[in-house]
């Protein structure tokens, strides 16, 4: 069961940042001690995953979301680590759906930086996490970008949450499951979806997408389905980060 208070924990040795509520969600589960502090328009939330002290929060979705929910986590919770966790679309066809990955290094298109992504274990393989800031919904869009960038993988927070732990001298890891491969068109709505910024501005992508195209229900189920069975993956792949700590 989980306690809201007022008052955050003092330190903790990893603070988590999701993006989206389905991806947080198996990883929840796995929590013991859990509790919520409410700060501004976000919920955090504390416990312990094998023995370590954590803290966590659902951002929303974009790097400007999860920057500034990164911020208010290292503030609050004085975490030891940083980890931006959740799903990721595969710009390199050797990646499979449903797969765990750990960038070693995120970018973003312009002329922002590259960061350096922390890693535990054996050296680290190459694989850049390239972040954008909407969907890149099509094959020939992931080819596209994969060409442009020489990213392996394309998602929309890695890169913001990365700069934000670095400047505060965090190291910073991401964990990423493959939502869907390089070889898989997501549906013209999830676009949609994703820039919608509220529960209730999203519900009405979903009516005004069902009205367009029935389709879009099936297609939308089936997303949900592979994002409940890739939560599981996520959080038993962060689990094992977090137990590996220093």
């Amino acid at each position: 069961m989980s306690a809201t208070t007022s008052t955050p924990a003092a330190v903790t040795d990893a603070g988590i940042v999701f993006a989206l509520a389905v991806e947080a969600d198996a990883f929840e589960r796995l929590v013991e001690g859990r509790r919520e502090f409410r700060a501004s328009r976000l919920t955090f939330h504390t416990g312990s995953v094998a023995g370590r002290a954590i803290a966590w929060c659902v951002s929303g979705i974009g790097g400007e979301a999860a920057e500034a929910a990164t911020r208010q986590l290292i503030a609050g919770h004085r975490p030891g680590c940083v980890i931006t966790a959740g799903f990721a679309g595969a710009l390199d066809p050797g990646l499979s759906r449903g797969g765990v990955i750990r960038g070693s290094r995120a970018v973003r298109e312009g002329d922002a930086p590259p960061v350096t992504l922390a890693w535990l274990g054996p050296a680290a393989p190459p694989l850049t996490i390239v972040s954008v800031d909407t969907v890149v919904a099509t094959v020939d869009a992931k080819r596209d970008l994969a060409a442009r960038t020489g990213g392996q993988a394309v998602d929309m927070e890695t890169h913001a949450v990365a700069c934000v732990a670095g400047l505060a001298g965090l190291p910073c890891h991401s964990v990423r499951v493959i939502s869907d491969d390089a070889h898989e068109s997501l549906p013209a709505e999830v676009a949609g979806l994703a820039a919608a910024r509220s529960p209730l501005r999203r519900l009405g992508a979903v009516v005004g997408a069902l009205g367009r195209r029935p389709a879009v229900a099936r297609d939308m189920w089936r997303l949900w389905e592979h994002a409940v069975i890739d939560s599981r993956t996520l959080a038993a792949a962060i689990a094992d980060l977090i137990g590996r700590l220093p």
